[in-house]
């Protein structure tokens, strides 16, 4: 059998010429992946598209061997392997051939991304489809643009002003949800649709002042943040902002990144109660009760929302929905524990089984729920679009216009996340199904 990694080109029988396989263009050794749930800390790889892949000791030593060796590229293959096999040899404590490079990036390295074959192709791109992640990304502001914003609010993080804000949160939304009345609020609101619009607009200039936040964090912990920008999740437009970077830091770093977002909510909360303060607007009300709701959704640990994010690096687990199926077999069909399992620590191991056990009845209730709602929510819907139409059909003003076609989007779009839901989910278990079925793929063998 030939050397591993150099396959016959477009059938004949002669191998490829070998190459000295190198770190691709762009990525970046970002070493041990600090406060970690795994037994063994990962390594980190920065891939040239952002995304974040770790690796185990032992490839993380022959990566940085490769690009420490990159200027043996024009000399002869066999000798600059061989020293490349030594330098690995001293710094893993275990023997390693050159003929074991060889494999290890072409099977190992290359298929991740992260370096070339030995026969000089670069390696495919390498995208993530984590479960209910951000669909259709697309970057509105560069990282110039969240690194002049995190300059701009990073005072925001001195303890001192911490505090100061915390309690003036605390105090505001004391004051205002006990001596006024969010039910006049509402009233004056339904009497005055235009202020349906202002409300609109505050709410998305919280959830913007939100990805704020964690471009702040990101810039005071002494990492860089990534670009800003907006996607869909599940069906809403949501935006977001590239923390990539944040697994620079240790625990209490990435913590301080992922609660900044609803910190700087509850900033904005303080402005408006200041606001609501001087003009005793009411409609300000509203818009505190909807960055209220969008705080206690952000913490949420059933969805890829904050309280996820803060949970995942509490543990120091990155993706916990990859072990849903790991914790299912093992729980459900009493299999022994995988290795996906067997590489966490007690602790980390025992949370993310209770997380698993716990958000899995709790999104098959919220499922079952919405479905058995259906009927009736599409006859409601139906009933109010032909209202909102009719009314606006009968010489509303331009502003009544735009209020009833945003009302009409929001009844119609809970229906379309329904069914792009129950899609994902539907293929997901067919997918499972038919793995489960074929059983596991043969591992690739070593050439003799």
């Amino acid at each position: 059998m030939g050397t591993p990694g150099t396959p016959a080109v477009d059938g004949a029988d002669a191998p490829a010429a070998l190459t000295l396989p190198r770190l691709v263009d762009g990525a970046e050794l970002l070493g041990e992946f600090k406060n970690s749930g795994y037994r063994e800390p990962p390594q980190l790889v920065r891939l040239p598209n952002g995304q974040l892949v770790r690796l185990p000791p032992l490839l993380y030593v022959l990566a940085r061997a490769l690009h420490a060796h990159r200027d043996l590229a024009g000399a002869d293959v066999a000798q600059a392997l061989d020293r490349i096999a030594d330098a690995v040899t001293e710094e893993a404590g275990a023997r390693v051939t050159a003929e074991q490079i060889v494999y290890l990036a072409d099977r190992k390295l290359a298929p991740l991304g992260v370096t070339t074959y030995s026969d000089g192709r670069e390696p495919p791109s390498v995208k993530a489809d984590p479960f209910l992640a951000l669909k259709w990304r697309v970057a509105v502001f560069p990282e110039s643009f969240t690194w002049f914003v995190g300059g701009l609010f990073g005072w925001l993080f001195r303890p001192v002003v911490m505090a100061m804000m915390l309690a003036a949160f605390v105090a505001g939304e004391a004051w205002m949800l006990t001596t006024a009345s969010v039910a006049d609020a509402f009233a004056l609101m339904i009497v005055n649709p235009v202020t349906i619009l202002l409300v609109m607009a505050l709410g998305v200039a919280s959830v913007a002042f939100h990805e704020f936040g964690h471009a702040s964090a990101c810039r005071y912990g002494g990492v860089r943040p990534g670009a800003m920008g907006c996607g869909i999740y599940l069906v809403w437009p949501a935006f977001y902002t590239d923390i990539t970077e944040s697994y620079r830091l240790g625990r209490g770093g990435r913590l301080r990144a992922d609660l900044a977002g609803v910190y700087f909510n509850a900033v904005f909360v303080v402005a408006l109660a200041l606001a609501y303060h001087l003009t005793g607007f009411e409609p300000l009300l509203i818009a505190v009760l909807y960055v209220n709701l969008e705080m206690f959704q952000q913490l949420l640990p059933t969805l890829r929302f904050d309280g996820y994010y803060i949970m995942s690096d509490l543990i120091g687990v990155p993706d916990l929905f990859k072990y849903i199926g790991p914790i299912l077999r093992r729980t459900l069909l009493r299999r022994p524990a995988g290795a996906e399992l067997a590489d966490l620590k007690r602790w980390p191991q025992i949370f993310v089984t209770v997380w698993v056990l716990t958000v899995i009845p709790v999104l098959i209730f919220q499922i079952g729920l919405i479905i058995s709602q259906v009927p009736e929510l599409i006859a409601k819907d139906w009933w109010m679009i032909k209202r909102l139409a009719s009314e606006a059909s009968h010489g509303a003003g331009a502003l009544e216009l735009i209020t009833s076609a945003l009302q009409i989007v929001l009844l119609v779009l809970p229906l379309a996340g329904v069914a792009l839901i129950l899609y994902g989910v539907g293929r997901g278990l067919v997918r499972w199904a038919v793995r489960y079925v074929r059983g596991p793929a043969p591992g690739p063998m070593p050439d003799a």
